[in-house]
């Protein structure tokens, strides 16, 4: 009996798998989907009828995946946003100290946001409301933050107020640095700017906001694995501080022409 039991059970348990699976790989297509629309048209312009047809699938079926577009919105921000994270965070974690940490998830948060132009614009144009409310994100730097203030290597009245200040950087930044002509160093310069304005010293502020990142070819996720990725830019140089000022006699003089 025992035997034919088992029998009966697992035709069921291979079904049920299956029509997992299944339901899994629908919604990601909804998810990816979803990703060129909202490059294309905006999240406000954006109605269900396009993301029916992006997807291929009929209304119906997005009805059984998500009851609004905004609820789309959320799910494909969490699920992008986790599979950075889940990339990201374990280098993070095997820095020293918790300003490294926040410093160095914050620019490589900031240069996948680069590296992979269609989840850059998504960020710029779904928002903080949507992209960080809730997220990993805002809880991984909140870890960071709270011990860097516990330890007394950053100064503000209110861990929230760090929270804010770093969250509100980085996604502004990400605008910037994807739609406006900047320069390699923006994401090091503006964590020096933070990393000031936390009362870190500046000899620490600079150490660390120009750290050399640890590499990251890819990132492995569902959703990120389809996605084209720009060619990784060069590393960027600390700038230095030795400037010949005008005037001085260590400058080159100009040659004199032969007489």
């Amino acid at each position: 009996m025992k035997n034919s039991k088992a029998a009966v059970e697992e035709p069921e348990d291979h079904r049920v798998r299956v029509g997992a699976a299944r339901r899994n790989k629908t919604r990601l297509l909804l998810l990816e989907s979803a990703l060129g629309v909202l490059h294309d048209k905006g999240p406000d312009a954006a109605v269900i009828e396009d993301f029916i047809a992006a997807a291929g699938v009929s209304r119906g079926t997005f009805y059984n995946y998500f009851d609004t577009t905004s609820e789309l919105l959320l799910a494909l921000a969490t699920e992008m946003s986790n599979e950075v994270l889940a990339t990201v965070d374990p280098i993070v974690l095997s820095c020293s100290t918790p300003v490294e940490r926040f410093s160095t998830g914050t620019r490589l948060y900031m240069q996948m946001a680069t590296r992979y132009p269609l989840w850059g614009s998504f960020l710029n144009r779904v928002g903080t409301r949507i992209a960080t409310r809730g997220q990993l994100i805002e809880k991984y730097l909140t870890r960071d933050l709270t011990e860097a203030l516990a330890a007394d290597l950053i100064k503000v009245d209110n861990v929230l107020v760090a929270r804010d200040m770093v969250l509100g950087s980085i996604f502004y930044g990400i605008e910037t640095m994807v739609t406006e002509p900047t320069h390699a160093n923006h994401s090091e310069q503006l964590m020096r700017s933070i990393l000031r304005g936390l009362c870190v010293p500046d000899k620490v502020a600079d150490d660390v906001a120009y750290a050399p990142l640890q590499s990251i070819e890819s990132i492995d996720g569902p959703i990120f694995s389809r996605l084209k990725q720009n060619v990784p830019k060069v590393m960027a140089i600390k700038p230095s501080k030795k400037v010949t000022p005008p005037g001085s006699t260590n400058a080159k003089a100009p040659s004199k022409k032969a007489a």
